[in-house]
């Protein structure tokens, strides 16, 4: 297929040591200079990694590119996913591109299709593509970044003949998984991540209503010390346990071609800076979101300084700059 390998470099440590020619011993109750060592995190969550165990391993993270419309009803698999992000597609929908890495489930879906979007929120992760293909002219600019990406026909994809088509479309996630070999890798930090205690207090925010353009609006609300996602297609027990809602509001351009009805296809710029609303605890904290490249890591500040993100599991709203909103109320 599109599949291209990804392969990660080895770590090498070299240690020295040498010996000073005295005979001196030590003094006695001389303490260890050696620092402790930091436990590992999840680079998709900022989580620690658990049992002492490292969070660099012999697969990439992988992005599925899944339907967010009332006909992927049950969207499967998200409940396993580190972190989702949510960007507009032609006709006024969304679509989801999800990151799994720390856990790599079985069955997901709907699979779908990629667009130019994707470029600015897969390079940073150095993720490979699970995707149902793209447009030619998508295709060309995919290969372009350099971003591996597998499609139908690949190992792990069937069609669930108890749905329509193209809704219909799924992978096993630990088969393709099984596609891209590399040495034992941890990619970069997707956020700047945090403690909840280093935010600043912010203004009470429990329902959040993301729109985009128009067309679909996510709702979320502030339950049991997280935010539920009130209009999901997920499958029951399978909803994304998000700790955080992350807005950036972005400017979307044209790609440049139409989807097969005719629509328009926007594309998404996540580069450069914008507005960013960070909402944790039932609380939103403003700030601005910033990235110097389409493959460079997100920056987030405020007026104060830098701002970080509570270690946990995010839902990031790629909101328009014209057209979206984003409305909520404490």
């Amino acid at each position: 297929m599109f599949a291209s390998i990804l392969v990660a470099g080895s770590l090498v440590l070299a240690g020295c040591g040498g010996d000073d020619g005295g005979d001196e011993p030590d003094e006695p109750g001389a303490e260890s200079s050696t620092a402790p060592d930091v436990p590992d995190s999840w680079p998709l969550t900022g989580l620690e990694v658990p049992g002492g165990k490292s969070a660099a391993l012999t697969h990439p993270v992988m992005v599925l590119k899944m339907d967010n419309t009332e006909s992927s009803a049950p969207q499967v698999g998200l409940g396993k996913a580190d972190l989702v992000v949510e960007e507009l597609v032609e006709g006024g929908v969304t679509r989801l591109a999800v990151f799994y890495y720390s856990q790599v489930p079985g069955n997901v879906g709907p699979v779908r299709s990629m667009r130019a979007s994707d470029i600015g929120i897969v390079s940073p992760a150095d993720a490979a593509m699970v995707t149902s293909g793209a447009a030619p002219v998508t295709i060309r600019r995919i290969k372009e970044a350099g971003i591996t990406f597998f499609a139908e026909g690949a190992k792990g994809f069937y069609r669930d003949d108890s749905r329509i088509a193209p809704y219909n479309l799924f992978t096993n996630m630990n088969d393709v998984a099984t596609l891209v070999k590399q040495k034992e890798k941890r990619p970069g930090d997707y956020l700047p991540w945090g403690d909840a205690s280093d935010l600043p207090n912010g203004q009470p925010a429990k329902q959040i209503a993301a729109s985009f353009s128009g067309g679909h609006t996510t709702n979320w609300a502030f339950r049991d010390g997280g935010y539920v996602n009130e209009n999901t297609f997920a499958a029951d027990g399978d909803h994304f346990p998000a700790d955080t809602v992350l807005v950036l509001r972005v400017k979307v351009g044209d790609a440049g071609y139409t989807d097969p009805a005719g629509n328009p296809v926007p594309e998404t710029k996540l580069e450069g800076k914008g507005a960013a609303l960070l909402f944790h605890d039932g609380r939103l904290v403003r700030g601005t979101w910033s990235k110097k490249s389409l493959d460079s890591a997100l920056e987030l500040s405020t007026q104060a300084g830098k701002l970080t993100v509570p270690a946990g599991r995010v839902w990031i709203e790629l909101v328009p700059e014209t057209g979206g909103d984003v409305t909520f109320s404490g």
